[in-house]
């Protein structure tokens, strides 16, 4: 064991005398992120939630590349996938209540197992040419998957309790992680499915979600503490507030969906993957950077300022569009990128200080599941406007969309719901 430096001797009427000479520890945190990860057990559920998270880009990418291959029906392949994201809309609140009763450990793994198990069943019966029926079946069990991302949200908020600094930092790693995850996970699926056999993107997929929440859940140190079955307790949707977010949430979902769809249309080509993946770097570096901010404003009123830009900045996607120069399409949506980071990071704060203590991965999973619901509905809409006026027109949406959200926001505020 190493000693400390000893300082000159100093001497004394019993004689002389070393004292040991205590120095500033050189490795001390400089910056938001290495600080946050000083925290006891951090690192240990971070690395088990990124692992569980990483999937969660590759199932639907694997299932429409499975399905469509051995069926020869892209739209049989969509259907499906549509019908396990609603399944999943019904039942993430659910598990979320359970996990929150009960503790993470104790619904996620048993929750991850079923979910996995809908994943084989999936692969099962493709191989086998089973009807059609069973493939909805299938993957309709893949929903209770639990909302991993939330969980881990759900931990920092515990843990950073009385920290609304580090809470932030916390919330934009978080985020800068979900995009990292969501542009990864479809290019892992995509060079699996292509390179080895078309099931391998869902199987790679099923082991690393269970590997990764087996990780995750055994660090009980950082867990927040189970509710159990609370006498009066109220769902985090009947907390004053949190309907107006989730409606703004709702329609920052259709910014995002529509903005992919629209994109996909647009080029129908191999660019369009590499411009999405641009967007998503855009806003995880966004996401990074929004951490180290100390901004001074309230959180709602921060919501309405990052509303505001991103609605700004989804207009320069329609106008690159118009000029049909992919260069200028590629910046546009790296711009528009970094403005959904922020206004994303914002919202889930304010969730999070919303939300009841006993219902945190509830109010997590009730955002994540309005999210979701913007998605389809975006996606959609832009769909049906790329097929008939053009693909152009599909870029408005996103527009209208982020704007929509802004005024809910300020409506909200107005009305002091926020």
């Amino acid at each position: 064991m190493p000693h400390p430096p000893q300082a000159p001797p100093a001497f004394t009427p019993g004689g002389p005398v070393f004292a040991p000479r205590f120095t500033e520890p050189r490795d001390r945190p400089r910056g938001p992120y290495a600080r946050l990860f000083q925290t006891p057990g951090a690192r240990a559920f971070t690395a088990g939630n990124l692992l569980a998270r990483l999937p969660m880009g590759m199932f639907s990418v694997s299932a429409v590349i499975m399905i469509s291959g051995s069926r020869g029906s892209y739209a049989l392949a969509g259907a499906v996938v549509a019908a396990g994201l609603a399944a999943t809309a019904l039942v993430a609140p659910w598990t979320a209540r359970l996990t929150d009763r009960h503790g993470q450990a104790r619904i996620a793994v048993p929750a991850t197992v079923l979910a996995v198990l809908g994943s084989l069943a999936l692969v099962v019966c493709v191989r086998l040419d089973a009807p059609s029926w069973t493939l909805f079946a299938a993957y309709a069990a893949t929903a209770t998957t639990p909302n991993t991302g939330g969980m881990s949200r759900a931990r920092w908020a515990h843990l950073l309790r009385g920290d609304p600094a580090a809470l932030h930092t916390a919330n934009s790693f978080e985020q800068a992680a979900d995009e990292l995850c969501f542009m990864l996970g479809p290019v892992l699926a995509a060079v699996l499915c292509s390179a080895l056999f078309p099931e391998a993107g869902t199987l790679t997929g099923a082991a690393l979600l269970l590997t990764g929440v087996v990780v995750f859940a055994a660090q009980r140190a950082t867990e927040p503490p189970a509710t159990g079955r609370r006498s009066g307790g109220r769902s985090p949707l009947r907390t004053p507030g949190m309907p107006a977010l989730l409606a703004v949430f709702l329609a920052t979902g259709v910014v995002f969906g529509a903005l992919e769809v629209s994109t996909l249309a647009h080029l129908d080509s191999g660019w369009a993957g590499a411009l999405l993946g641009l967007q998503a770097v855009g806003s995880c570096a966004a996401g990074l950077l929004y951490g180290t901010v100390r901004a001074a404003r309230d959180l709602p009123e921060r919501l309405m300022l990052c509303l505001a830009a991103m609605t700004a900045l989804m207009f320069l996607p329609l106008l690159a569009a118009r000029t049909g120069s992919v260069p200028l399409l590629a910046l546009a949506l790296l711009a528009a990128g970094a403005a959904t980071a922020p206004t994303m990071v914002t919202g889930v704060t304010l969730v999070q200080r919303l939300t009841p203590r006993g219902g945190l991965n509830e109010g997590m999973t009730l955002a994540v599941t309005a999210i979701l619901g913007g998605i389809a509905a975006g996606a959609a809409t832009a769909g049906r406007l790329a097929e008939h006026p053009g693909p152009v027109y599909g870029y408005a949406v996103p527009a209208m969309a982020a704007a929509v959200a802004c005024a809910l926001a300020a409506l909200a505020k107005a009305r002091k719901a926020l």
